[in-house]
């Protein structure tokens, strides 16, 4: 990485950040005014429950950014990995639509989200599938049904696997994200980490000069920068499903570009954690006739119902993704 790329990465982050902070002011008297307002989960910590009313779809500023670094360039993996991430956009929008106009938290059922995200991940998969990305990496080339290489070696397998581990990527990943966007300032802050770990393993990869679709990443982590100027604690905007899952696809999608589906698991070890946690928590609890591993589940409700602050939970989660992602550079560098 030269002083040049990161050079880029503050500038484009820059004017992210920017474009954020000036769209999410748009916002703030905007959703007011057309009544798009958060219903609090009632199943939720009673500390939440003051939540209602704030604003959400915010995450339409952090879209702001990551569509000026998709109109930077528009090379195969720039459409594929925007229609990607403004496709699972689109779902979310629709989600907190329709659960404003009902007056819940709930929009779509899950299964429906799931589903349809799925078929954004199949078409984002073919989209990517019919493309030769050959870039050089050492002695390999990663090519499109590539799931996890270093500069040692590579793991390759059938193109019908690949198809069906990327599909699952995207949609564990989505649904991760936009599970721990429970907190004020949680998802928007630890998302930057991964996000900064795939870009940079991707200017490792020494990709064409034709090959923009890096530089989204960038851009969305100044977006998400910027979007937390209003999201942090007390939050005065939520970035809601609109948001949650375009970051979510947009982590994912990167991964699949790079080469590098298998180490979401370590870079985005928190969204892992919190997923997993509702899974164990669900299972255990039909297992069991009713008893709970956890307090409250996702992880991040645990602890706070544990006693400790929301401000506590969010910065020890902040610092939780930020390892998980240098363990996942070390582990992509060996």
């Amino acid at each position: 990485m030269t002083p040049s790329d990161l050079g880029a990465l503050a500038y484009e982050s820059a004017i992210g950040f920017l474009i954020a902070l000036f769209v999410g002011w748009l916002l703030l008297r905007l959703l007011p005014r057309y009544q798009l307002r958060q219903t609090a989960y009632e199943d939720a910590p009673e500390s939440h429950q003051s939540k209602t009313g704030t604003p959400t779809m915010g995450g339409l500023a952090i879209l702001a950014a990551i569509a000026a670094g998709w109109f930077w360039g528009q090379d195969p993996g720039a459409t594929a990995l925007g229609f990607l991430c403004f496709g699972c956009a689109a779902i979310g929008f629709v989600d907190d639509y329709i659960g404003i106009r009902r007056g819940t938290n709930a929009g779509l059922r899950p299964r429906t989200k799931f589903l349809l995200s799925a078929l954004v991940g199949v078409i984002f998969m073919r989209l990517v599938g019919d493309v030769d990305f050959r870039p050089s990496m050492g002695p390999w080339l990663v090519a499109p049904d590539t799931i996890f290489h270093t500069a040692q070696y590579a793991l390759i397998v059938p193109y019908w696997l690949w198809l069906l581990l990327g599909v699952l990527a995207i949609t564990g990943t989505v649904h991760a994200v936009n599970l721990t966007d429970g907190l004020d300032g949680l998802a928007a802050g630890a998302i930057v980490p991964p996000l900064y770990v795939l870009w940079a393993l991707a200017i490792a990869m020494n990709l064409p000069s034709g090959d923009s679709w890096p530089r989204m990443l960038p851009f969305a982590i100044g977006g998400s920068l910027g979007f937390l100027f209003y999201n942090r604690h007390p939050a005065r905007m939520f970035m809601g499903d609109t948001g949650s899952l375009a970051l979510g696809a947009l982590l994912a999608g990167a991964a699949i570009l790079d080469g590098e589906m298998l180490l979401l698991v370590v870079v985005g070890g928190l969204f892992v954690a919190e997923a997993l946690s509702v899974m164990l928590q669900v299972f255990y609890f039909k297992l069991s006739g009713g008893r709970r591993i956890f307090l409250m589940s996702p992880l991040h409700h645990h602890f706070e119902l544990a006693g400790w602050p929301e401000r506590t939970v969010t910065l020890r989660f902040w610092l939780a993704s930020l390892l998980c992602s240098v363990v996942g550079w070390i582990v992509g560098n060996l």
